[in-house]
């Protein structure tokens, strides 16, 4: 698990003084992306649904090294808990919010088609698609010129995923094409991107994924290896900050070489 020190806060300062909203902050991709935008000296706001320990050690971690954090508690899909999220932010760190990244989602299980009702379909839809509208939607007011939006896609968005993950790939396939039509409602003034990782190493896979199928996926890489929470961090803090100042509606694959788009 990463840790920041007091040497790491401030010391790439490229989001000094800019506000974060992290959705699904607590752990993995999530709680990577909240460590990284405070390490660039931004103010995060860290939203998690049950990963309480997580959210909280982040918060602690980020101030005890000097910077400042909030976690707020609240399920995505509830168009008040979005809402109640903005306002703490707002409440904590001033009116104006600079950067969104949109982690929440999930595959929640692998039913195929045939196998699932139309209730699992319109919440894996409603925790991968419309969390990220309402987030979109809730901070689009507070929001101003420079403002930097990051969504979270999937591989499975182009590739259609593996076995029983079609509600999935479909939810994710929705978000990229989200990103492209939002870059043209939201530019000049705002950027939004997403990232479609492909196998990283998280309780997503270790919940979902067999070993045998990890191990012959990250084979398979040119990098031979899964990827980290911190690789895809990495790419986000940049896609957050105004070293990505002309990239906008793009989606950015960070998969090892795994596929090539």
């Amino acid at each position: 698990m990463t840790e920041l020190n007091a040497e790491q806060i401030g010391l790439n300062r490229n989001l000094a003084g800019k506000v974060a909203i992290v959705t699904g902050g607590g752990r993995d991709i999530g709680r990577a992306c909240v460590l990284k935008l405070a390490e660039a000296g931004a103010s995060v706001a860290i939203n998690y649904h049950s990963s309480s320990t997580g959210a909280e050690s982040a918060v602690q971690e980020i101030t005890a090294a000097g910077g400042q954090a909030i976690a707020v508690q609240g399920d995505m899909t509830s168009g008040a808990d979005v809402d109640r999220l903005v306002s703490e932010t707002i409440a904590a760190f001033g009116p104006r919010i600079d950067i969104l990244v949109h982690v929440t989602g999930g595959l929640v299980a692998r039913k195929t088609l045939s196998e699932m009702d139309m209730d699992h379909w319109r919440y894996v839809m409603d925790l991968n698609t419309t969390s990220f509208a309402r987030a979109v939607q809730s901070v689009l007011p507070h929001m101003k010129k420079g403002g930097a939006i990051v969504g979270f896609a999937s591989q499975a968005g182009r590739d259609g995923g593996g076995p029983g993950a079609v509600a999935y790939a479909a939810s994710k396939g929705a978000v990229m094409t989200m990103t492209r039509g939002l870059a043209k409602e939201l530019g000049p003034d705002i950027r939004i991107n997403s990232v479609c990782p492909g196998m990283i190493d998280t309780d997503f896979h270790n919940v979902f994924t067999k070993t045998e199928v990890r191990t012959n996926v990250a084979s398979a890489t040119p990098l031979k290896r899964e990827g980290t929470s911190e690789d895809v961090a990495n790419l986000v803090a940049f896609l957050a900050s105004d070293a990505a100042a002309f990239i906008t509606g793009a989606n950015i694959d960070i998969n090892g070489g795994l596929l090539f788009s």
